[in-house]
């Protein structure tokens, strides 16, 4: 499955209707920061998602091929996920984000406003 469809037919578009759904960049921050992680475990370090919403983010990312789903039929099953090199591209963007919310942080506190 490709990128959602964008009304205006812009590449950038789709990409952002892709990426700003609810809690997709907080799960794709999580698997860029921690590797392969099992649903369970990603579940736990993504605060306040429901396994229903998180299955079906997964399933949006894994079909726009920005995530990999690694199932192995084990008692209990495993299923593990990771990025994809398409995933991994986002690297650099998430990165950068990182650099300005820690700044934008820091400014705040010295200026004696509540972080966010």
């Amino acid at each position: 499955m490709p990128l959602p469809k964008s009304p205006m037919g812009c590449p950038m578009d789709a990409l952002l209707r892709l990426l700003m759904g609810p809690w997709t960049t907080y799960i794709l921050w999580v698997l860029k920061n921690r590797g392969p992680t099992r649903f369970g475990a990603l579940k736990r370090h993504v605060a306040g998602i429901s396994a229903k919403m998180l299955t079906e983010r997964l399933r949006l990312l894994e079909g726009a091929d920005v995530v990999a789903r690694a199932y192995e039929p084990t008692i209990p099953p495993q299923v593990t996920y990771s990025l994809t090199a398409r995933g991994e591209e986002l690297s650099d963007v998430f990165r950068k984000l990182d650099t300005i919310a820690r700044r934008w942080r820091d400014e705040d506190t010295k200026r004696g406003r509540k972080a966010a």
